[in-house]
């Protein structure tokens, strides 16, 4: 299994970014997917979920209503469109492979992250 992430970078608040997580090494249409995030100092924590078919997803209420999960399982990639960034945003992406197809199974495996900076 591998999991690649990039579209990370510098933003100004209030911008957009669109991260990628290209997948390989399993079936990717089997398994649900999904973005982590760790600040410095704190946490890795959920920020949005796709299932399988990505029909249904989930996202943290920090980031409702900005960010938008989608999945293309022609091209084994998964997208986080990220608008109206804010500096609390400020982060390392992570892509995570669920167990199984719906997003209750843990992460059993992750990428290597992506910088996020919203600063002026």
């Amino acid at each position: 299994v591998q999991l690649v992430e990039s579209g990370g970078g510098l933003v100004q608040p209030g911008g957009s970014l669109r991260l990628s997580c290209v997948a390989s090494g399993f079936t990717f249409k089997n398994y649900a997917m999904s973005w982590y995030r760790q600040a410095p100092g704190k946490e890795r924590e959920l920020v949005a979920d796709i299932n399988g078919s990505g029909g249904s997803t989930m996202y943290a209420g920090s980031v409702k209503g900005r960010f938008t999960i989608v999945r293309d399982n022609a091209k084994n990639t998964v997208y986080l469109q990220m608008n109206s960034l804010k500096p609390e945003d400020t982060a390392v992406y992570y892509c995570g492979k669920r167990g199984g197809l719906h997003y209750y199974h843990p992460v059993d495996y992750w990428g290597q992250g992506t910088q996020v900076t919203v600063s002026a």
